[in-house]
């Protein structure tokens, strides 16, 4: 339990939110700067690319949160569906 409830958690401060957000920023990075340094040796020619999975990966994760919006206007129910 927290001693002081008005004081936020550190996870909640601005400054360690800000330093969550660079630290992910300087992980990818890394991450992608990594890829450059060895050999792929991909099934098909585009898999041999740099950063394809990282791309690749964004491009999917897109395309369903997309999907998702408009397939919720087609599934989804009314405010007051349950209140019958």
């Amino acid at each position: 339990m927290r001693e002081n409830p008005e004081k936020p958690a550190w996870i909640e401060r601005k400054s360690s939110i800000d330093l969550i957000y660079r630290g992910l920023w300087v992980a990818c990075g890394a991450l992608a700067f990594a890829d450059f340094l060895y050999r792929k040796h991909g099934t098909f020619r585009f898999e041999e690319m740099p950063a394809f999975y990282g791309i690749f990966g964004f491009v999917c994760f897109l395309g369903i949160v997309l999907a998702g919006k408009y397939l919720r206007k087609i599934v989804g129910r009314k405010e007051d569906y349950y209140d019958r």
